[in-house]
């Protein structure tokens, strides 16, 4: 037993980058609903960016340590402390066997990610760690962790390891000792709104040249039905020039479909894995952290791009998360 949970918080589950190669057969993706947090968290304890991670949803958990761990908080901000002090995110921390790590409110944005050294160790289900809430499958017994649950740390390697004894040198006699370098973060929500780009979808031109133009002039609100399968959005209504009848076609994280009432929905990481209403656009990758973090009642502005140019902008996020890797390993002195 590495943990101990003392409060579970609203929704936490575990998760990694998701299960992929099984949507023929109807199995959602799930995974980390803001992959890039999952990814920066991974690598900031030594991980693999693939490994398990704990996503906590807008107040998270309570958690009793029961052995010496390296630990990192990335994505929302939410309120942290060990042991009463105040810990920041984006950056290692060692925390010492006996300490309570506690989470409160989200401060900003809607999701934050707890990564381990060596990841979290539950059971591999077609590949993936990743919780599918809907079928009960995957993740801690493919569920929301619950009080007295008891999670079990995945063995470290080597660099994690080196990275903790250095961290454990540190903090001395201190319950933990956060490293004094981090990886920065930057808010994307600016008075409750935010920019969200989009590739026009294979309908688009399907729908009335006033409700393109609402698309990207006018603002969406998140609904409070939203959850991890969708962001169901509410703003102008949609049409479309002409009723039409769709086979039901693949989907794919980030799809804004436009169901019959004529407000769009964006479908996430819980996805069902096909679907018959229109679709107007897609949040291309790089966006998708974006969505990821907003809360209901946020706004969403919509604004166009190309898909070579949103190719083009996940390169460059690619190349910035391996110069990240190799600039941690730079500065604690692996390298």
């Amino acid at each position: 037993m590495s943990i101990e949970v003392i409060t579970p918080g609203l929704c936490t589950t575990v998760q990694d980058t998701g299960r992929f190669g099984f949507q023929q057969v109807g199995v959602s993706v799930s995974g980390g609903m803001d992959r890039q947090a999952v990814q920066i968290a991974n690598m900031l304890v030594g991980n693999q960016q693939t490994d398990a991670v704990l996503e906590l949803t807008m107040r998270g958990p309570s958690l009793l340590f029961h052995k010496d761990m390296l630990i990192a908080i990335c994505g929302g901000d939410f309120k942290v402390t060990i042991n009463d002090r105040s810990v920041l995110p984006n950056r290692a921390v060692w925390i010492r066997s006996g300490s309570i790590l506690k989470f409160g409110l989200a401060k900003e944005g809607c999701r934050a990610y707890l990564a381990v050294a060596g990841g979290w160790d539950v059971p591999l289900v077609m590949g993936s760690r990743s919780t599918n809430l809907r079928g009960g499958f995957g993740g801690f017994a493919g569920r929301m962790l619950a009080a007295g649950d008891k999670l079990v740390q995945s063995p470290p390697g080597s660099f994690s390891q080196f990275l903790a004894n250095q961290l454990e040198k540190k903090a001395g006699a201190a319950p933990f000792y956060q490293a004094n370098w981090f990886i920065p973060s930057s808010t994307s929500v600016k008075n409750g709104e935010v920019v969200v780009r989009v590739i026009q979808g294979e309908q688009f031109a399907d729908f009335s040249e006033k409700s393109r133009q609402s698309f990207f002039e006018q603002t969406y609100q998140v609904s409070p039905q939203s959850d991890r399968m969708g962001y169901r959005l509410t703003g102008p209504a949609l049409e479309l020039t002409q009723s039409m009848e769709l086979i039901s076609a693949a989907v794919t994280i980030g799809t804004i479909q436009v169901p019959p009432n004529g407000q769009p929905i964006i479908l996430m990481a819980d996805r069902q894995t096909i679907g018959g209403y229109p679709k107007i656009g897609y949040v291309p990758t790089i966006d998708l952290p974006i969505v990821a973090q907003l809360r209901p009642g946020e706004k969403i502005h919509f604004q166009e791009i190309s898909l070579r140019d949103a190719q083009k902008e996940l390169i460059e996020r690619d190349s910035w998360m391996k110069a990240i890797k190799l600039g941690i390993e730079v500065t604690v002195g692996w390298r």
